[in-house]
């Protein structure tokens, strides 16, 4: 039996569901703290970003259909050398560490709702993982898409009445812009902690063998979703700054939107805040997880990504290896990180992986191989590039811990490249220079 594919609908929920994940609720504060009454431009400038990286991902991947997503885009452009396999990797662990952010965040939440002590923090995080996880073995995609679109139909309700109750008894004296040589400043500096929460769109072609009419689909749900969210984030960020003081969003960062739903809903608000959180939270999860597995199966059948050959060849591991593997790493990261040092993480392994992209995309267009204009392409690569030190600089002055665990990922990446795969295709580093 044929198994069913993704519709547009679906495609958009699959994205929309990852985005406004974890990211939203759990550094909204953090966002407050940073631009303050200026955060409805961080979001504005973070939906550019996003729909800059968007339209090189829209333009390669109505021509290149691969769950592998944006490895595909460049090894198509570079071709079989360890850049590719380094990204490959990288990639793969970027879905990774987000299934740990999302584990850890929606058991944050939901301890305080049962008034469950952090002992159990732990016990939560493995439930999680291995229920979606169990979701994604039994249903496929056709189940995937479906729940997808039920959970983000109801956050998205719960989000709409926030909207509506915030803008209703808005107060325009929280939110005076403020344009001055700082306030600039807060909002470029928010604009790229909050580029983590465009960072959903992708996962659109690493489903793209799943889809109807990938060539039509992969465009429209990738603008779509990201539009939809940019809204979306906007609105929300008005109603929060216009029902609560900043100070008193930034003194409850870590459930900022929760509180901002006091003053107009009552305790029901911070519950219904609470509850939405722990939803989006879940399908960004479901989302990503089924991504991710499929990215991991899709580069282990290319060689990118180490598996056992013979293990592969057993019926009941078939393509589902992929999924044991994302899960159990998902869970190691998510027991020994803590949210900030994982989104911070995801920001910069996302970013570095949408340069090469871009890089990719220049190149194909001058092969004429892809659709797209070479001089906007090459614009938006200089502002992602500028995105991607600015994260840098952010870890190293606010973060020295995590700044060097990302230059250690980093390494960490293209060594495997080089252990396993670069040497079994007996490729070696000087050969770097010859592909380039």
């Amino acid at each position: 039996m044929t198994e069913r594919k993704l519709s547009l609908l679906q495609a958009v929920s699959l994205a929309v569901g990852t985005m406004i994940g974890a990211s939203i609720f759990s550094i909204f504060g953090v966002g407050v703290k940073t631009a303050g009454t200026n955060l409805p431009f961080a979001f504005l400038l973070s939906g550019v970003y996003a729909l800059m990286v968007g339209y090189s991902y829209a333009k390669l991947g109505t021509k290149i259909v691969s769950n592998a997503g944006p490895v595909a885009f460049v090894e198509k452009a570079f071709g079989n050398n360890p850049i590719t396999g380094t990204l490959s990797i990288l990639m793969w662990t970027g879905y990774v560490i987000s299934i740990s952010l999302f584990a850890v965040s929606f058991a944050g939440y939901f301890l305080p709702i049962f008034h469950l002590s952090a002992a159990f923090n732990a016990f939560v995080i493995v439930i999680v993982i291995g229920l979606f996880g169990a979701l994604n073995y039994f249903g496929g995609s056709s189940a995937v898409g479906k729940l997808e679109f039920w959970i983000v139909l109801t956050k998205l309700m719960i989000l709409l009445l926030f909207i509506v109750a915030g803008l209703a008894s808005f107060n325009p004296s929280y939110v005076k812009p403020n344009f001055s040589a700082e306030g600039i400043k807060g909002i470029l500096n928010a604009s790229v902690i909050f580029f983590l929460s465009y960072m959903g769109f992708g996962l659109i072609t690493n489903a793209s063998e799943n889809m109807e009419n990938p060539e039509k689909t992969v465009p429209q749900a990738i603008y779509l979703s990201i539009a939809t969210v940019m809204v979306i984030y906007i609105l929300v960020s008005l109603s929060a700054l216009g029902a609560v003081p900043t100070w008193k969003l930034v003194k409850y960062q870590e459930n900022a939107l929760a509180v901002a739903a006091r003053p107009t809903l009552g305790n029901f608000g911070f519950f219904l805040l609470s509850a939405g959180a722990l939803i989006s939270i879940s399908s960004a999860l479901n989302a990503t997880l089924y991504s991710g597995a499929n990215a991991a199966y899709a580069l282990m059948k290319e060689g990118y990504i180490p598996h056992p050959y013979k293990q592969l060849k057993r019926e009941w591991m078939s393509e589902h290896f992929g999924l044991y593997l994302t899960c159990t790493l998902g869970l190691l990261f998510a027991l020994l990180f803590n949210v900030t040092s994982i989104a911070s993480i995801i920001s910069l392994v996302t970013t570095i992986l949408y340069i090469f992209v871009l890089f990719s995309h220049i190149k194909l267009i001058e092969a004429q191989k892809v659709g797209g204009k070479k001089g906007l392409v090459f614009f938006n690569l200089i502002i992602i590039t500028f995105v991607a030190m600015e994260i840098l600089f952010y870890q190293y002055k606010n973060a020295p811990k995590t700044f060097v665990t990302s230059l250690f990922i980093l390494a960490g990446c293209f060594t495997a490249e080089i252990l396993y795969y670069g040497k079994r295709r007996k490729i070696h580093l000087r050969r770097l220079t010859k592909t380039n």
